[in-house]
């Protein structure tokens, strides 16, 4: 009976590679379970996983480029769908009313020092815009999953903090395209018109959630689940990869899908998507640490030091703006946490710029500052509730 098997599905190398991946998942699952035992956020941890088993390690792990590709970015696609769900339009105009301020703040103390140092580096304007973004811009998927793990989701804080995520994601809306035009030598006029679509397609779908989110009610009936999440999932990576293809960010559009759908729509949604985002989530941020190669690490080392060094003080310095008149004054310790992890909007902007930025590893330190920066934002996460459970004994 074996050999009919696999000659219906594939070779004894498919067997093995499947089994790998078993093996990787089952792996993964008894760590979420430890990281629980011990609460401590599951997303460090699976990142010195990857670090430790891929090629750049002991290379206990081979398995195929395009497979850990597709799963990063079917994660990220749902970290940020689950994200959209979570929020509406007419809410997110609200608090973005009332805290544009910090966004522009966060601009100012995170994206202007990271191209400020690549220019001081020597590296050239091209890689300072580059780094600009790679500092500016908070992990989406990453700080998302601490919130939730660290049971904030529905707080005033988290409400903030996703205004700033929001305002961060909106950005690079204009600023994708716009790497994408200098990266690709186009015309000015061309990247002009790259940037204006981008826009364009930001507000339009911005607007029909805003005025028409009881339509789309109407259209979805959540009394069909199968059928709901079909068509939810289906048309969040529909819009990523055709987004991805107009060079708009795939993730800013699977958000904007789950930005239009709300009430029990979103919430079934939520219920069905849930297990699926959390499995490839997984893929998501094990991707990261078995991209990263022990020796580049060591490699790029000290730039990576001072670049960790500004971009964590200036999330620290926007958590405090944002939380500078809530009641409990060691709020913006927590805000600054959840905003200090870079993650998959980072990596874009590195696999963008990196293979004309000759100067220097971008791809490397870009690893290594997604690393650093989810380490360090998830133990003062996990100081801070140990803190506090000691206070509340």
């Amino acid at each position: 009976m074996i050999e009919p098997v696999l000659a219906l599905g594939g070779s004894a190398e498919t067997a093995m590679t499947l089994a790998e991946i078993g093996a990787l998942l089952l792996g993964l699952g008894v760590i979420a379970f430890v990281a629980a035992k011990i609460r401590f956020s599951v997303v460090p941890i699976y990142l010195l996983v990857g670090l430790v088993v891929g090629q750049g390690g002991f290379g206990l792990i081979s398995l195929s480029q395009d497979f850990l590709d597709l799963g990063a970015q079917i994660g990220a696609i749902l970290l940020l769908l689950l994200l959209g769900l979570e929020h509406s339009a007419p809410d997110l105009a609200k608090a973005f009313k009332e805290r544009k301020s910090a966004g522009f703040f966060d601009v100012a103390v995170n994206f202007i020092p990271g191209a400020a140092l690549a220019l001081l580096f020597g590296w050239g304007p091209l890689a300072a815009l580059a780094l600009g973004g790679i500092s500016y811009v908070s992990s989406s998927g990453i700080t998302s999953e601490l919130i939730r793990e660290s049971g904030w989701r529905r707080s005033e804080l988290s409400r903030r903090i996703v205004t700033i995520l929001v305002f961060e994601d909106l950005a690079l809306a204009p600023y994708l395209p716009l790497l994408t035009s200098l990266v690709l030598g186009l015309s000015a006029v061309a990247g002009l018109i790259s940037v204006s679509i981008a826009l364009i397609i930001t507000g339009i779908i911005l607007i029909i959630s805003y005025r028409g989110k009881a339509q789309w009610s109407r259209i979805l009936n959540p009394d069909v689940p199968s059928a709901l999440l079909l068509t939810v999932f289906g048309s969040a990576l529909l819009a990523a990869g055709v987004a991805d293809l107009a060079g708009f960010s795939g993730a800013v559009a699977a958000f904007l899908v789950g930005l239009l759908l709300t009430g029990e729509v979103a919430n079934t949604v939520r219920g069905r998507l849930g297990s699926l985002r959390d499995l490839f989530a997984a893929i998501f941020f094990l991707f990261f640490g078995l991209s990263t190669n022990f020796s580049d690490l060591v490699e790029v080392f000290p730039a990576v030091a001072v670049l960790v060094v500004f971009g964590v003080a200036g999330k620290f310095a926007v958590g405090w703006w944002i939380a500078k008149d809530m009641n409990d004054k060691s709020m913006w310790v927590r805000a600054g946490a959840f905003l200090t992890p870079r993650g998959e909007f980072s990596m874009v902007i590195a696999a963008l710029a990196g293979p004309v930025v000759l100067s220097v590893s971008l791809q490397a330190i870009t690893l290594s500052y997604v690393f650093l920066t989810a380490i360090i934002g998830s133990l003062v996460i996990r100081f801070i509730r140990s803190g506090f459970d000691r206070e509340s004994k």
